[in-house]
């Protein structure tokens, strides 16, 4: 098991396949995990590789005692694409939720071909009750379909791990400007309000100073709205399928502790670029492939 604790640990990337490292991290430590897992779009390289069989031990439940398998059997009877996707999931977040603190929060984000399903099934997964939010990330860029109402969204759906005892303090979250000031206070227009379920926010610009070059890479400005409400500085916070990042980037300015994986070659050249040369603001340790011996050094006191 890898010991986290310390101030003198420092931030971690991991590259390599994130079901061969979750194991080892440790259970309820994170207080936020964020996942943007490749969407099923029909391509066969983050799939083919995992899938497994659907043949499960009866009467599996879920973390909240309800039963799971029937939910589960049902949802996946639907889309075969989707139940490849989900077999696919499914292990990661139960790591997910093993790993997250007692207050912890998990955003996953997805587009509109899987969030529907996915909202049942962790539902059944997690318990209905520890459901939070479904943010509606909503942009206006690119092509436009003229046969159907352009599609400019994503959808992020937010879990706690307890729905009583969570960690959210929205008087940390930047704040925006009112739609119709005049409508308001002046006091009210200057201190701006509270973000709503529905973000505003463009994609990264491809002349921007964000700008990584990742085909999926999403804007800092997302992530900092999850880091500020969801967490505290000091606090450590986990991203397993990290892409360009981005987590990293925007918990380093916000003075939180990370660990970030992936396995893809792209991804961890784009990592390795943002974290360690274009934003040297704390130590960040780099594992070029998983070695659990490797991790020995980092038990310290």
């Amino acid at each position: 098991m890898i010991e986290l604790a310390g101030e003198s640990v420092p931030d971690l990337f991991i590259e390599a396949e994130n079901g061969e490292v979750l194991p080892e991290l440790p259970s309820n430590f994170f207080q936020m995990v964020y996942l943007d897992p490749p969407f099923n779009t029909g391509r066969k390289q983050t799939r083919i590789s995992t899938k497994v069989t659907r043949s499960e031990e009866g009467g599996q439940i879920g973390f909240k005692g309800q039963s799971y398998k029937s939910v589960r059997e049902s949802a996946l009877s639907y889309d075969d694409e989707f139940e490849n996707y989900w077999l696919f999931l499914e292990p990661r977040l139960k790591e997910a939720w093993r790993l997250m603190a007692p207050t912890g929060t998990l955003y996953l984000h997805l587009d509109y071909r899987e969030c529907h399903y996915a909202k049942v099934l962790l539902d059944a997964l997690f318990g209905r009750d520890c459901f939070l939010n479904e943010i509606i990330w909503a942009y206006d860029y690119g092509a436009k379909a003229k046969k159907k109402w352009p599609t400019k969204h994503d959808t992020i759906l937010v879990y706690v791990k307890d729905p009583v005892n969570y960690y959210f303090n929205s008087e940390q979250v930047d704040r925006e400007s009112y739609m119709a000031p005049g409508l308001v206070t002046p006091e009210k227009a200057e201190k701006g309000k509270l973000p709503t379920d529905v973000w505003w926010h463009t994609i990264v610009s491809p002349t921007g100073k964000e700008k990584t070059g990742y085909p999926t890479q999403k804007p800092e400005g997302l992530l900092r709205r999850m880091l500020q409400a969801s967490t505290k500085p000091g606090d450590w916070v986990l991203d397993f399928f990290a892409g360009s990042g981005t987590l990293g980037a925007v918990a380093q300015k916000l003075e939180r502790r990370f660990v970030l994986i992936d396995e893809n070659s792209e991804s961890t050249r784009v990592i390795r670029e943002r974290l360690v040369s274009q934003l040297p603001l704390r130590p960040v340790t780099i594992l070029d492939h998983w070695d659990a011996a490797m991790f020995s050094k980092l038990e310290r006191g």
